[in-house]
């Protein structure tokens, strides 16, 4: 017992920091591989243990001895013991069953064929009777898999290569992590290799956390390598990890992202940073659908279909060429449609990159088991600290809502009260001030609604850019940006994602999507580019109401990555700090 330690952990396997105590900072690191943050009020915060989230660390090489060491080293009260042991039981289901390579079985041809059809087969093996067992009662299990008889190892099930992702899903849900250790195929081969300075003459140094990265996923290339998810800060370079990975491969690549503007700059990347020609690299999106050795497509183009109950069919971009990988830009926002094809394409070496693991469809289970699990993480203030990504100060500006409006807000439902709070016209000399007040800062105004970034755009006659921007327009204006010609930049959430703007320096966010954590790590990363000045991320809300509360759900992510977050009451001027 030491009441100096940070650390309560509770039988209901919560765990609540004391911001306040000595250790705290060190512990909040320690939690990170393992625990989930769930509030972060001013003093206490709150981390939950979930299996998942177990499940995740010792994919990782993070062991449940490794997590109960640290809970006992920062802990302020004994652990309890039901909380030591349930971490080792949850942790330990982790590898139980295991997916290796079967038999190929010829099954019989259709009526009428000569032809012998021979289908791959996998074993599915359980380390135990009992687990065999329960396995073989679930209802949904039981459709997929028939017991191995003959050379087939101890405690083990057949089932086709076809529903391997299927079945790692279905496990998944029944508390049972498959750990997957069939080998991938290599996919054609591609000779890419980084260039060893860009093609604008600069030295491309790769950082030792962007190598580790790409080396915990590509591992010795033998089974049960080759797939899983990186998850790194915006601004920490994830582009520079995927090319990382493909040069480690050298294999036709498929790269799929948010939108057009993040596909012309994977383009960009590529050609800069490695031997690849232009005729090796093809678009596929909404203007251009050319298929090449590496191609790169956005996520809306591939969910496209002429009719809502019909099929995809761009979905065939997956099987059109002998893919040796395929990079998930951004996994978080991979559409719920695309897990379906990610279920089939279990042979081919995969990789998601993202700043967040939170999806708002709680569909993390689904990344872990069909991308893959979590295979490195950084905490983003230790990148901070080592100057790869910009220190930032996140300052939330409270300011009332116009007595005119106060009724309308009472009466309304929440959807209307939440478009209320945040399209308050208050808000707008508000952004102008804070504009105003940092001169030498190059700026991102960012909001939900259109209509209240027209008239910002009106106010401060600078451009904006939103999903009604034509794709040429909008990269002339981010390119007008990069190189200085414009300081003031109003953006919707077209640019949450996979935007690469270094200079911004400062954010002001207007509105934003029902206190999305997803988006706050979006919007944060967009000025967390390495650079001299630290970094402003101001948002505006309207007092004592929806904005407020949906805040506190945005605050949990500033709080897990270590950020201070500042609450201003807003009295009429914006205060500078230097």
């Amino acid at each position: 017992m030491n009441y100096e330690n940070p650390l309560i952990v509770q039988g209901d396997r919560s765990l609540l920091l004391d911001v306040h105590a000595p250790l705290a900072e060190e512990c909040r690191n320690d939690l990170i591989p393992f625990a989930e943050l769930e509030k972060s009020p001013e003093h206490l915060h709150t981390y939950k243990l979930s299996p998942l989230s177990l499940w995740n660390a010792a994919s990782a090489g993070f062991s449940a001895d490794d997590a109960v060491s640290v809970l006992q080293k920062y802990a302020r009260y004994d652990v309890p013991q039901s909380i030591v042991m349930w971490i080792k039981e949850i942790s330990s289901r982790f590898g139980k069953l295991r997916l290796i390579e079967g038999p190929d079985i010829e099954v019989p041809a259709k009526e009428g064929s000569a032809e012998k059809i021979i289908e791959h087969y996998l074993y599915l093996v359980s380390d135990g009777l009992p687990v065999f067992k329960e396995i073989g009662a679930n209802r949904a299990v039981k459709q997929l898999v028939t017991i191995a008889t003959g050379d087939a190892p101890e405690n083990s099930y057949l089932l086709k290569l076809t529903d391997r992702g299927t079945i790692k899903q279905l496990l998944l849900q029944a508390g049972w992590p498959v750990k997957d250790e069939v080998q991938l195929g290599d996919g054609e081969p591609l000779d890419v290799s980084l260039r060893t300075e860009t093609s604008h003459g600069k030295p491309l140094n790769i950082r030792e956390y962007q190598k580790n990265s790409a080396k915990a996923l590509v591992g010795d290339k033998g089974p049960g390598t080759g797939f899983g998810t990186i998850v790194l800060p915006c601004g920490a370079g994830k582009t520079i990890v995927g090319m990382t990975i493909m040069d480690m491969l050298k294999t036709s690549t498929l790269i799929i992202t948010t939108n057009i503007s993040a596909v012309h700059q994977w383009i960009d990347e590529l050609l800069d940073k490695t031997n690849l020609t232009a005729d090796q690299i093809a678009e596929y999106s909404g203007e251009n659908k050319e298929i090449k050795q590496v191609t790169v497509a956005t996520y809306q183009v591939l969910t496209w279909r002429p009719d809502k109950e019909g099929p995809y069919p761009h979905f065939s971009i997956f099987h059109e060429r002998p893919w040796g990988l395929i990079i998930y830009d951004e996994v978080h926002m991979l559409p719920a449609p695309v897990f379906r094809v990610v279920a089939e394409l279990q042979a081919v070496r995969r990789v998601g990159l993202t700043a967040t693991l939170v999806r708002e469809d709680g569909c993390e289970g689904y990344v872990f088991s069909l991308v893959g699990p979590k295979r490195y993480d950084v905490p983003w203030k230790e990148l901070e600290r080592d100057h790869w990504i910009a220190s930032a100060e996140c300052i939330e500006v409270r300011i009332d809502l116009p007595v005119a409006k106060e009724i309308d807000y009472a009466v309304s439902t929440a959807r209307e009260k939440h478009k209320i709070a945040s399209m308050n016209p208050d808000k707008i000399p508000v952004v102008k001030q804070i504009i105003e007040k940092y001169p030498e800062d190059k700026i991102l105004v960012i909001g939900q609604y259109l209509e209240q970034l027209d008239e910002i755009k009106e106010m401060l006659g600078c451009p904006i850019i939103t999903g009604k921007t034509p794709n040429a327009e909008r990269d002339k204006i981010y390119a007008d940006f990069r190189s200085g010609a414009i300081r003031v930049l109003i953006v919707s959430k077209v640019a949450n994602f996979a935007i690469d703007l270094p200079d911004a320096s400062l954010a002001i966010q207007v509105s934003g999507t029902f206190g999305s954590r997803q988006e706050e790590a979006q919007r944060l990363g967009r000025i967390l580019r390495p650079k001299e000045r630290k970094s402003r991320f101001f948002t505006i809300i309207t007092r004592n109401t929806v904005e407020e509360e949906f805040g506190s759900n945005r605050q949990k992510f500033l709080a897990e990555q270590g950020y201070e977050y500042k609450i201003v009451r807003y009295t009429g001027e914006i205060e500078a700090d230097e």
